[in-house]
């Protein structure tokens, strides 16, 4: 049975993150009002919950659900197998706050009302040129 660890995130927007993780291939996400359990690779439900959840059948043949719990803070806070981490590392949760945070900028000048002009990457860094809509 693998152990499941928490990471911390700065993630509060669900619906950023939603959008976050089907950029990094995980389309397919489960959301609750109320934070469902987990179940590991044989199908055992583990006694982990999480509000957003990707089930183990999209994470890998012999892998657990991976878990998104919102902290009394606001925060959701990751929850990965160890066995998962060996390929949803730090590095991937990284990957995925980056793509939140490009979410919750296009949300945020939409409000203003203002669009993003221009997008780049590079060195995995993504540059967005904001402009007011005329």
């Amino acid at each position: 049975m693998s152990h499941f660890t928490t990471i911390k995130t700065e993630i509060r927007d669900e619906n950023a993150l939603v959008a976050a993780l089907a950029d990094v291939g995980y389309a397919e996400v489960e959301r609750h009002p109320t934070a469902q359990h987990l179940y590991g690779y044989q199908g055992d439900r583990r006694a982990q919950t999480a509000e957003v959840i990707i089930r183990r059948k999209y994470v890998g043949s012999a892998s657990n659900d991976i878990g998104f719990k919102r902290q009394a803070d606001g925060t959701f806070e990751a929850i990965i197998s160890e066995f998962d981490r060996q390929k949803h590392s730090q590095h991937w949760v990284d990957q995925v706050a980056q793509r939140y945070a490009y979410h919750v900028v296009l949300t945020e000048v939409a409000k203003i009302g203002g669009i993003v002009e221009q997008e780049s990457v590079r060195d995995g860094e993504i540059e967005l040129v904001v402009c007011e809509q005329f």
